[in-house]
């Protein structure tokens, strides 16, 4: 399994997976919050057209994750699976008005019941986000476990479980919290919003997650959804390189603008 980001953060998410098993090729999204234009130019940079996705995995419908979704999904006839939930929220600020030919393209998730996507075994994970019906995704192929973690405001008991031995994990650190109470610009209610209990996982919050799973086959762990006012690359490296007692340039970090280049698992 490989895996690449096309960009992470408050103006866009999008997560590309690639799996192989003898023949069969199965290429995945999480989310699409870019444009179509946007969102063609950086599959293709990552050398794959968007017609060669199997699927689209929504986490929920805050914009910057699912406001491209449905027009990739119908441009390129590409099944976009989401819950109940975000389905229902999203209907009217993400969903475009032509949407004749997307029914046919949903797909159902049911949270914390696994589905498979080509030869990927899929978990989505309840958590915690002040969303309608959030998860986030364990993808397995039979031979490695990914987790991609972002979007939620602690880690809860469940998560914990649904996290531990991973092989790989992508984990949400949005903000420094001494940064976010410093910020001068952002109103008390949205700093309350980001730092409660459903918004977003501050370094240490991660860091502390991160310290409590079972780790023994993680090779890799990626900071990302940094906030570009609130954060810094080398805060959030150095708050999980504490938690896994490894040196900060051990610690992936994903870009807004440039995602992070394929890793191999």
């Amino acid at each position: 399994m490989r895996f690449t980001s096309l960009g992470s953060g408050s103006d866009g998410n999008a997560l590309l997976i690639e799996s192989q098993d003898g023949s069969r090729l199965t290429r995945i999204l999480i989310d699409c919050g870019f444009s179509l234009r946007e969102s063609r130019r950086k599959l293709r940079a990552a050398g794959v057209e968007p017609e060669q996705l199997d699927a689209v995995l929504v986490t929920h419908e805050h914009s910057d994750h699912m406001g491209g979704v449905f027009r990739l999904s119908r441009a390129h006839r590409i099944p976009a699976w989401l819950t109940h939930g975000t389905l229902s929220a999203s209907a009217g600020e993400s969903m475009p008005a032509d949407t004749d030919a997307l029914p046919e393209l949903f797909r159902a998730v049911t949270p914390d019941q696994v589905f498979e996507v080509g030869g990927l075994r899929i978990m989505p994970v309840s958590v915690p986000h002040d969303a309608r019906e959030p998860v986030q995704y364990v993808i397995d192929d039979g031979r490695v476990r990914l987790g991609v973690l972002t979007d939620l405001g602690h880690g809860s008991a469940h998560v914990r479980r649904a996290y531990s031995g991973m092989d790989a994990l992508v984990l949400e650190c949005n903000h420094d919290s001494g940064l976010l109470a410093a910020n001068t610009v952002y109103p008390e209610g949205l700093k309350r919003r980001i730092s409660g209990p459903w918004g977003h996982l501050a370094n240490d919050a991660a860091a502390d997650l991160l310290a409590s799973l079972d780790n023994r086959r993680l090779r890799l762990v990626v900071a990302a959804h940094l906030s570009a006012q609130n954060n810094s690359p080398a805060l959030a490296q150095q708050a999980l390189a504490a938690a896994l007692q490894t040196d900060p340039g051990s610690v992936g970090v994903a870009d807004q603008e440039t995602g992070f280049h394929w890793i191999e698992i």
